[in-house]
This record gives structure tokens, C-alpha cells and sequence, in this order.
């Protein structure tokens, strides 16, 4: 992928398998009871969601916990899960009343998934592009990716298999 991709773009490409677990997933579509429905949203709708109060960062990410521990099993692709997600979605709950909405990015609050070949620095998820050799080692810094995830206010929700 090209560095000057857009942080929606860059989004779109590492939480495929988010959309993949959306799509296979089954039961209610809602997840709140103002009934919206994150199944089938956009970035954009989860954004509006976020500013109506309909739905928080928190919420978001429980539900792709939710998904993931139900999936995982059958499915095998997330290798690991950030301990520290639920921590940064309530950041970034308690941030979206602090700042102005002009002052947050696109994708603040927004949970996604990164292939386990990209490296994250912050010593709680393991970078080993699918190789036990490399389990427990520390990566110099983050991927310029994950850089440009991170400053766009995603949050990095776990690490995806290879294949």
C-alpha cells in the first residue's frame, strides 16, 4: 500500500477481517436500544452514532470482543487481542465529550485489527509474523501504518493471523 494512503483507506484495508466476522456472524443486528445496527455500518455511521450518543467506543469494542471469542474458535484469525483496547475505547469516549468534534480524526474510537506481520511497539502484543521464533521480541518502533492508525484515533483492537 502506497505511504499517502488516507487513514480511511488504511482502516478499510486492516479490518477486513472485522468486516469478514461481521458478515459471518450471526443473531440480532443491533447492539444498543436505540436499535442501531453496527453489522453492515460505515465509519461514517459509527461516527454519527458516536456524536448521537447511540453508541460509545466502549461498546464497539466489547462487540467485536463479543464476536471474536464467539468466531474465533471456528475461524482462527485473530492471533492475539490488545489487553489494553478497553482502556483505549473508554479514552476515547472520555475524549470525544472533552474536545471539539473538529479536533478528533475520522477514525477516533474506532476499533481495528492488523495483520501480526506489522509491528506494534507497545510490549503487550507480540509481532511475530506467524513465527514462534520470534515470540516474545520487541519491535524498535511501530509500523508506519500503525503510526497512521493511531494518530487518525483508531484503536489497535489485536493482532490477525497470516493466512
Amino acid at each position: 500500500m502506497a505511504t499517502n494512503s488516507s487513514p480511511l483507506s488504511v482502516y478499510l484495508f486492516s479490518s477486513l477481517f472485522l468486516i469478514l466476522l461481521a458478515i459471518l456472524s450471526s443473531g440480532s443486528p443491533t447492539i444498543s436500544s436505540h436499535g442501531f445496527s453496527i453489522r453492515e455500518a460505515t465509519v461514517a455511521e459509527l461516527q454519527l452514532a458516536f456524536k448521537q450518543n447511540k453508541l460509545t467506543s466502549r461498546q464497539l469494542v466489547e462487540f467485536y470482543l463479543g464476536e471474536i471469542h464467539r468466531l474465533n474458535p471456528v475461524l482462527r484469525g485473530v492471533i492475539e487481542v490488545n489487553p489494553d483496547a478497553l482502556r483505549l475505547a473508554d479514552k476515547a469516549d472520555i475524549e470525544r465529550k472533552v474536545k471539539a468534534p473538529r479536533s478528533l480524526h475520522g477514525l477516533h474510537g474506532i476499533p481495528v485489527l492488523v495483520k501480526d506481520n506489522i509491528a506494534t511497539k507497545d510490549n503487550k502484543m507480540n509481532t511475530t509474523a506467524g513465527s514462534l521464533a520470534l515470540l516474545g521480541s520487541i519491535v524498535p518502533r511501530n509500523a508506519f501504518v500503525v503510526t497512521k492508525l493511531i494518530n487518525a484515533g483508531a484503536i489497535i483492537l489485536g493482532k490477525a493471523s497470516m493466512s
